[in-house]
């Protein structure tokens, strides 16, 4: 495999680029086209630490609820949750294509030894979780340790088996947008099948130049390898305009080929009723 060409950022550049790429006059059938295929790629999702049984059959409900709301909407790409309620959602989501999605490996600080990462991947994956969003070790990334973050992927990759891999960079920890940029080729390197903005758990967490940068990285190893990985945002994005500004940033970078839900996810809760409202 060729490796990854040198590369050298600039803040007014990116700026600059991703403010032509979301500057956009939707309207009609065309917005109505574009917050369909935005709510049907939604990781809907509750990751706190008070989440109840009740309340993940309650997200599971909703889950499903949007296409017998309304016929020309769609249902979300995937329910996103702690473990331990992993099983919950497969089996409430049974009869339908939505995914069962879990965070895992230490979530959200990445902070635990290996062995343990792998047992909580491992406990997802017999639970029924088809989806995995493990988030890097960022300790170890800025201490320049990077083949040991990229082993961990490469570990977790593998304890996911048939699961799709999605990975967290928590590009606001990061520092640079040099260093988001070495981490997504790490990720992508490893065997990433997503690379994903941020926990939410953090400020700042998703920015649409960080998700510029990623976009960059997907494009460029897919034309190395023809591989085509997909990319995630995710950590306070509940406004449509918000929304339809990642969209338009996929669109302008790697086309209309990612714009499905699965090379293109939102991780979101309260994005999903803004949307089918307006829809």
């Amino acid at each position: 495999m060729s490796e990854f060409k040198p590369y050298s950022y600039s803040e007014s550049d990116i700026y600059e680029r991703v403010q032509k790429a979301i500057s956009h006059d939707l309207s009609g059938e065309d917005r109505k086209a574009v917050l369909r295929n935005i709510l049907g790629s939604v990781d809907l999702t509750t990751l706190e630490a008070t989440d109840t049984e009740s309340r993940v059959a309650f997200l599971c409900e909703q889950a499903r609820s949007f296409s017998a709301r309304n016929p020309e909407a769609p249902n979300v790409a995937a329910v996103c949750v702690y473990p331990p309620f992993a099983s919950l959602v497969k089996s409430l989501l049974s009869e339908t294509d939505i995914k069962t999605a879990c965070v895992a490996a230490a979530f959200p600080s990445g902070q635990a030894p290996l062995a343990v990462k792998l047992m909580e991947v491992s406990f997802v994956i017999e639970e029924g979780a088809e989806e995995v969003d493990m988030v890097i070790s960022r300790g170890k990334f800025l201490e320049g340790r990077l083949e040991e973050v990229a082993d961990e992927i490469r570990a977790v990759k593998t304890a996911c088996g048939d699961a799709c891999l999605k990975v967290i960079l928590e590009t606001g920890e990061l520092k640079t947008l040099d260093n988001i940029r070495k981490a997504c080729e790490i990720a992508l390197l490893a065997g990433a099948d997503f690379l994903k903005t941020s926990t939410g758990k953090i400020q700042p967490a998703a920015t649409p130049e960080a998700f510029m940068i990623m976009l960059d990285t997907i494009k460029e190893y897919y034309e190395m390898t023809g591989i085509k990985v997909g990319i995630k945002a995710a950590g306070g994005i509940s406004a449509t305009e918000t929304a339809i500004q990642y969209y338009m940033l996929v669109k302008e970078v790697l086309g209309n080929e990612w714009l499905h839900k699965d090379l293109f996810r939102i991780g979101a809760s309260r994005l999903t009723e803004n949307i089918f409202n307006e829809l």
